[in-house]
């Protein structure tokens, strides 16, 4: 991709696959490392990226390892030493409080599947001991208004290593989606994410 006039970049990213994805447990800010497979998605993520020919002058990530793992495997691959590295715990995942570490099917028996569903897909319940979409939301959106956005409306091109949750917050901002719509919203691990930003557009989501 060239670089369009007056445009800057911003592409999201959800880390690769962890060793808790891989066994179907509830993550949250907990740390598992990387899978093999997670590994390869993140190194195909790179390549990806760097065929839009963004030059990147930022880089966030969350405070969990899962994430750093991947960003700094698509950094490699960008082949990209000069970058402004951030790690903030404002993009960690949603915390699953007491389902934290818990097998999925596990906790349908425990509480029931219909209550582990609202747990899981509504905007505003948390589970036990942890942080409901909007929780994450609230955390996530003042942190990218105050510290990234500027930098977008600057010019710069940035990159965001981060967590389902936490990008599916940040999603439901940019592209306007109504609560009840975002808890729908997959996305998927080493998924690459591209916005456009222009004065005139605003975010603009683009494909890759």
């Amino acid at each position: 991709m060239n670089k369009e006039k007056n445009l800057s970049y911003l592409v999201l990213i959800r880390h690769g696959q962890s060793e808790w994805n891989e066994k179907n447990l509830f993550t949250g800010w907990k740390n598992p490392p990387l899978t093999e497979k997670g590994i390869e998605e993140a190194e195909l993520a790179g390549i990806r990226i760097k065929n839009l020919n963004i030059d990147f002058s930022h880089y966030f990530t969350s405070a969990l390892i899962r994430a750093q793992e991947t960003g700094e495997i698509i950094l490699n691959q960008l082949e990209k030493e000069k970058i402004i590295k951030t790690r903030s715990q404002n993009l960690n995942e949603r915390d699953y409080g007491d389902l934290s570490g818990l097998n999925k099917d596990e906790a349908k028996k425990e509480w029931g599947e219909d209550q582990v569903h609202i747990w899981r897909r509504s905007f505003d319940t948390p589970p036990p001991g942890g942080e409901s979409l909007k929780d994450t939301a609230d955390r996530v959106l003042p942190y990218f208004e105050e510290k990234i956005k500027p930098l977008v409306e600057q010019g710069n091109n940035i990159l965001i290593c981060a967590h389902g949750n936490s990008l599916r917050s940040l999603i439901m901002s940019l592209e306007e989606i109504s609560p009840s719509e975002i808890v729908k919203v997959e996305i998927g691990t080493g998924e690459p994410i591209l916005f456009s930003y222009s004065t005139e557009s605003r975010f603009k989501r683009k494909d890759l």
